[in-house]
This record gives structure tokens, sequence and C-alpha cells, in this order.
């Protein structure tokens, strides 16, 4: 469950943040033979379509979604397909714990905004 500060930063953030947000790894991230130092979302570029397939991916693996903003599969799989480079939230879901959060924290800033 997110804390009431982490909720905070994200509103914030989604108050002042662009769509597009710029990851840079703190270390090079290698997930199978690809080395990765940043990767770049356009959270802008997603649709509808995209909120009812990553809806549909959950459904899927038996992850019924209530509250996108608080789903950590919902925000990976949204950020994934928001990335520029073409990945699999399962990239996401293999970086390091401190590069996920923040990834997921962008993702969910994303979507306070657009409920704003």
């Amino acid at each position: 469950m997110i804390d009431k500060k982490e909720w905070d930063e994200a509103e914030a953030e989604a108050q002042q943040g662009a769509d597009v947000y710029i990851h840079k790894f703190a270390k090079p991230f290698t997930y199978e033979g690809k080395t990765y130092e940043e990767l770049t979302f356009d959270f802008g570029k997603l649709t509808g379509n995209d909120y009812l397939a990553i809806e549909e991916e959950c459904q899927a693996l038996g992850r019924i979604v209530v509250t996108p903003t608080l789903s950590g599969n919902f925000l990976a799989r949204m950020a994934a397909r928001a990335c520029c480079e073409k990945i699999g939230s399962d990239l996401l879901m293999a970086t390091p714990i401190a590069d996920f959060s923040r990834i997921r924290s962008k993702a969910r800033s994303f979507l306070l905004k657009t409920e704003l």
C-alpha cells in the first residue's frame, strides 16, 4: 500500500510534471543480454485502448484492478507501453527495486494528473 508521503509527492509531481520521463539507472542494468543505461517513457502517447488492454492483461493474470494508481502490476504494464524502446513489463519488474519504484511513481503521477 502507498503511504501518505509517497502519495503527496506523486500528487505534487502530477501538478507540474511533463508527459515524458527519462529514467537514468544509477548503474547500468542488464536484462536478457542487453544493457540499459536509461529508458524514456512517453506517457502522453498512451490511449484509452492501452488502458483497457492493460486492464485485460491484469485480469488474465487473475489480478482485478480496482484502482490503477495503487496497482503495481497495472503501473508496470502502463510504463512498459509508454516506453519509447520496445520492452515488456517483465523487464521493468526485473529492475532493481529503487528503479522500479521511481518508474512506477512516474506512471502513478501521470495517472493522477489525468484525474485532476
